[in-house]
């Protein structure tokens, strides 16, 4: 059986951004062409991740010493909304995703909030089906500006 993979939250001094980086956009890639708009992962550089790791928590899954996940997470009034959950497309189906989300619920519990919320393009139902089983429920279909159909659902877990 192969390394297990751990989950850590990123650092203050962590340096490691082009990685991180490199790894959102491989694991984004193939919602190209499938999306629309084309996704946000477009617009991130090493610079705007760091300033993002400085407003939001970061967790990074682990394995061998390699970065083969992340998520980022930002603090709300009432909840933690989840971002850029990026899992390397070879290691997709291993639940990794799980891991990193079982993080964000930890966190989120630990500073007393009641729920976590993501959102998910309209395009990417294999998402859908994968929050769900993680126990989100949709909650509100919108729409990118200048668009006159949703692009996007939004999904709540609320944590018990």
């Amino acid at each position: 059986m192969g390394s297990l993979v751990s989950v850590a939250q990123l650092p203050a001094d962590f340096d490691g951004w082009d990685e991180v980086l490199a790894l959102i956009m491989r694991a984004f890639a193939a919602m190209d062409g499938v999306i629309d708009p084309p996704s946000s992962a477009h617009r991130l550089t090493v610079e705007n991740l760091r300033d993002k790791a400085r407003q939001e928590t970061g967790f990074a899954a682990l394995k061998d010493g390699r970065i083969v996940g992340c998520v980022f997470v930002l603090e709300r009034a009432n909840d933690f909304y989840v971002g850029k959950l990026a899992v390397e497309p070879d290691f997709q189906g291993q639940g990794i995703a799980r891991r990193l989300m079982q993080a964000v619920e930890d966190l989120a519990r630990s500073r007393g909030k009641p729920a976590i919320e993501l959102q998910t393009r309209i395009e990417l139902t294999g998402n859908h089906a994968a929050f769900a089983r993680l126990g989100l429920r949709e909650t509100e279909r919108t729409a990118h500006s200048g668009y006159d159909r949703p692009t996007s659902i939004t999904m709540r877990k609320v944590l018990s």
